[in-house]
């Protein structure tokens, strides 16, 4: 059931990139998606053997897909502050309700609440299993993974809300985003045309019309809005070193679309906030001073984000690496060199020095964590080229590649160590690889 590209008659496109690009050359042969795609960026004039991968001063920690990348549902996002103000509002009145009982009252309906504890426990099982009732009657199986997963909106009314975020992005990119004649969108448009042609026999795909936007700014960034709004920045186009990075990323990203991620985080969200009403009442209610409930409002708020909501986004980045190359892979791209973009990314953020959180406080996966993932993923991915009757990849492995570069790179470093410095000036280094 899987579709493969078709061979087409050779190609080459070579065009003058604008602001200061250089020479962009992209060309094929044989069967599309073979390994003799090259892909220059270089200064004007010159066209080096070997690619500068990153500009030091544009580098940012990468993102594939933001935060916030879908609006939950409008009716919700005007209420959610209604309900928590209202749980507050609750807790601080019976607090304060208790505090001006006086003591023998008190001491009653303590008597009577021991006396009615089974009650009590019924009461409080029985919304439980509401709870878990709403949980299990709004989960449904994820496409392609088979995962079980939780949805309370709608896709359909989520993509129509998709469109209001969709003006949002084009009113704050107005006047940065590049015209169709730019040869990075074509480029941009040559790779995501090539996904979504090998991967027309999944739904979700074929359904969607992916329309892209190339947005001229310095981040390492891309993502994909739930309705097919793609949206590259030109930083991501200077970091990847061949088409085969750029079309794992995109695959990426068309996968956060098609496993409906924004519909399951905000879901997620909606079904966790709701839950969090319930304590945030109690917190106010049993706590003897306000400035008590404001701290037990941050140690819930801290808890319920460092234990579901980031590990649930990790989940599904790590969720669309594994699909995205998959699609990469029926799009006869060279899948090995998913690892190496991490790695690079990894290797960028230590030379200029950025700090290196613990993963469980970020919303994605580490690089290391990320390239050592796919790593594990790539014998399979592997196989999905071979019975989409792919071309055989070419040698060397781009892995082997970059794993020489780093040896020679330190090899260096140590040979042009002075006695008198004992730290090496990073302030402007030289990542300079070999085109794989």
């Amino acid at each position: 059931g899987q579709r493969c590209l078709p061979s087409v008659s050779n190609t080459e496109v070579c065009k003058k990139a604008h602001h200061g690009l250089g020479k962009f050359c992209f060309q094929s042969s044989q069967a599309l998606g073979e390994k003799t795609t090259s892909f220059q960026i270089s200064s004007v004039g010159q066209l080096p053997h070997h690619f500068s991968v990153w500009n030091i001063q544009f580098i940012r920690s990468f993102r594939t897909s933001p935060p916030f990348q879908a609006p939950p549902a409008l009716f919700w996002i005007i209420v959610k502050p209604v309900q928590k103000l209202f749980a507050i509002i609750l807790g601080r009145s019976i607090r304060k309700w208790w505090q001006a009982l006086p003591p023998n009252k008190r001491e009653l309906l303590k008597e009577s609440a021991r006396k009615s504890k089974w009650k009590i426990l019924l009461g409080a099982s029985s919304l439980g299993v509401l709870f878990a009732v709403f949980y299990f009657t709004h989960m449904e199986e994820t496409p392609i993974t088979g995962r079980a997963r939780l949805l309370v909106f709608g896709k359909e009314h989520f993509r129509e809300l998709s469109q209001m975020e969709y003006r949002m992005w084009m009113e704050k990119f107005k006047g940065v985003i590049l015209p169709e004649t730019d040869v990075r969108y074509q480029v941009v448009e040559t790779v995501l045309g090539r996904l979504s042609e090998s991967n027309k026999d999944i739904p979700q795909i074929s359904a969607l019309e992916w329309i892209i936007h190339v947005v001229d700014q310095p981040d390492i960034n891309a993502f994909v809005l739930p309705n097919g709004q793609v949206f590259v920045f030109t930083g991501l186009l200077d970091a990847v070193s061949d088409i085969d990075q750029l079309s794992f990323i995109l695959g990426h990203e068309v996968a956060h679309a098609v496993l409906a991620h924004a519909v399951k985080k905000a879901s997620l969200v909606h079904f966790l906030d709701f839950l969090s009403l319930i304590f945030l009442a109690l917190i106010w209610a049993i706590s003897p001073r306000d400035s008590l409930a404001v701290i037990g409002e941050w140690i819930q708020s801290r808890l319920k984000e460092f234990m579901f909501d980031r590990p649930y986004s990790r989940t599904l980045e790590t969720e669309a690496d594994k699909v995205g190359l998959q699609f990469a892979a029926k799009a006869c791209v060279d899948v090995r060199a998913s690892t190496v973009f991490w790695q690079q990314m990894e290797l960028a953020e230590t030379v200029v020095g950025h700090p290196k959180l613990p993963e469980w406080l970020s919303t994605h996966p580490s690089h290391e964590n990320r390239a050592e993932h796919l790593e594990r993923l790539i014998p399979e991915a592997l196989k999905i080229r071979e019975s989409c009757n792919c071309p055989s990849l070419s040698e060397p492995d781009p892995r082997l590649i970059f794993k020489l570069t780093m040896q020679q790179i330190l090899e260096s470093s140590k040979d042009q160590e002075t006695p008198n410095s004992t730290k090496q000036d990073l302030s402007k280094p030289k990542l300079d690889f070999p085109r794989t």
